[in-house]
């Protein structure tokens, strides 16, 4: 097993693009730390701004006719910062999701208010309305079914700090789930309350991940520093590097009933 920890402020790190450093890198794969506000593909309405299309320049050293190409194996919404890995082969790209559902990965999200219950797995299907924006429904037949575990690590009279596992990989499915439980993410926009238009950013970070190579099969630990926002929000974090295990068994889950986030009636912004 080996551990790798960005330390952004290390003058060792190598950037792809202004503010997108490279955590690791070799022949097979390369893990990246995408800022808030960056997207991780192209959309119709954005192509060029984009960690895939800065990636792809960087691994051709900027030569546009050249053919190298990267293959996604995940994303993060573009308010998320974090981990991001893409592959530099298919063969690699469908190795590693083939194993994605061994693999960890580890979020910091900071919340309104205190949960009553400070660890569980919550549970629903999610769908999509026409306004893009996804929703809890008890109907499985109309969604996919998404498991989120959390537990807290830290509280304030405001805010809570919560360590997220994804168990399932649906779209906002963290965003939605938080607000299904009264507690949105601050910053949240779209599924959060109207105060959380006036933060910086949201408070969702994609904070570590550990898979295995796909194809020396070593297990590989990557982790990202805390963003600013959280420290001023709830205050000195302890390292929380590593902490995947302590999450609620199928024993323990919760069943949050499926209704609407506070601004699930509002147009999503694009």
């Amino acid at each position: 097993m080996t551990r790798y920890t960005l330390h952004k402020r290390s003058h060792r790190i190598r950037y792809a693009a202004k503010d997108l450093p490279i955590v690791y890198e070799d022949k097979d794969i390369i893990v990246v730390d995408k800022p808030v506000g960056l997207l991780a593909v192209a959309t119709e309405r954005e192509k060029a701004h984009t960690v895939l299309s800065y990636l792809t320049e960087y691994i051709n050293n900027g030569v546009g006719r050249a053919r190298k190409r990267l293959f996604v194996v995940h994303r993060l919404d573009r308010e998320t910062s974090g981990l991001l890995i893409f592959a530099k082969s298919e063969e690699a790209m469908h190795r590693l999701k083939d194993d994605w559902q061994q693999n960890e990965k580890i979020y910091l999200a900071v919340v309104h208010g205190t949960l009553q219950k400070k660890s569980g797995v919550i549970t629903s299907h999610l769908a999509e309305d026409e306004d893009f924006l996804m929703y809890s429904t008890e109907d499985g037949s109309h969604g996919k079914l998404a498991r989120t575990a959390y537990k807290v690590i830290r509280e304030t009279k405001r805010y809570s700090l919560l360590e997220i596992a994804l168990l399932t990989g649906r779209k906002n499915q963290i965003r939605v789930h938080m607000a299904d439980c009264g507690h949105p993410i601050v910053g949240d926009s779209w599924y959060g309350y109207e105060e959380d238009d006036r933060e910086p950013r949201m408070a969702l970070h994609a904070r570590s991940i550990a898979f295995r190579h796909p194809f020396s099969g070593r297990r590989l630990i990557f982790t990202s520093d805390i963003p600013p926002l959280f420290v001023k929000l709830v205050g000195r974090i302890e390292d929380q590097r590593g902490a995947v295990e302590g999450y609620p068994g199928q024993g323990s889950e919760e069943h949050p009933s499926p209704r609407p986030s506070p601004r699930a009636n509002q147009t999503r912004r694009r």
